[in-house]
């Protein structure tokens, strides 16, 4: 009998000070990003967050059929230019920066594809030469916490993936895209004009971003699940290498 195999799907894993089942700091995977990656058919992957400077990412990445950036904490505000730092900004990790950074731009220059989620979407924007407020306001401004419908715009990729021009989404995140990194393109947005969705115009492969988590309600939303079958849809076909 014949098996489908499985795409692998690298998901950078996140630094964790504490874990109660392992007793220790860990690095960690989101369950519900799993779960919406095997669900699609892909074989989800952590990976561990080396330092660029001394190990290749390109080559790490080579033995994977796509890539997926999720949510975490904030990108340090130098990686975008800023000189000052909000006090709002939390979780700043100088080696998950680095790693996420050159994962991405690796990706995006190999044509890999790749969904980049919340923190995922702000590391896109930030390689592409973009920036982000660094704090949306606070209390009843940020959209921690939060679930609200978001408009697709008609004819995107991301419209099209969902088979939706709204989707209601789940949000988590205190910063935003500012300025567009180069060749990004706005494809959704929230009620208040919080930019939710971007594209990449000229990309060499498959590509996704978005502001929300669709991890948290993919189980129970086929647009939101749809975003990973899309992903494990295009990693597996070939590939030019």
């Amino acid at each position: 009998m014949s098996r489908t195999i499985r795409p692998l799907i690298a998901i950078p894993a996140r630094f964790s000070v504490t874990t109660s089942a392992l007793r220790f700091a860990a690095e960690v995977t989101a369950r519900a990003l799993a779960e919406a990656v095997w669900r699609a058919g892909g074989e989800p992957v952590s990976v561990h967050p080396a330092d660029p400077a001394g190990h290749d990412v390109a080559a790490r990445l080579a033995r994977f059929d796509g890539l997926l950036l999720p949510g975490g904490g904030d990108i340090a505000p130098h990686r975008y230019g800023a000189a000052e730092t909000h006090d709002s900004v939390y979780d700043v990790d100088d080696l998950q920066d680095a790693f996420d950074l050159e994962a991405a731009r690796r990706a995006l220059e190999s044509g890999r594809p790749l969904l980049a989620i919340c923190r995922g979407l702000q590391v896109v924007n930030t390689v592409l030469g973009g920036t982000l407020h660094q704090d949306m306001g606070g209390p009843g401004q940020d959209h921690r916490h939060l679930r609200h419908p978001v408009r697709l715009a008609p004819g995107s990729a991301l419209a099209e993936i969902t088979r939706a021009d709204k989707v209601e989404a789940s949000c988590y995140h205190h910063q935003h895209i500012d300025r567009l990194g180069e060749g990004l393109t706005v494809t959704a947005r929230a009620a208040d004009g919080t930019i939710e969705g971007v594209e990449l115009t000229g990309g060499t492969g498959w590509f996704a971003a978005v502001q929300w988590h669709p991890e948290d309600t993919a189980h129970e939303d086929p647009a939101q699940q749809r975003l990973f079958d899309a992903l494990v849809e295009a990693a597996r076909r070939p590939r030019a290498r």
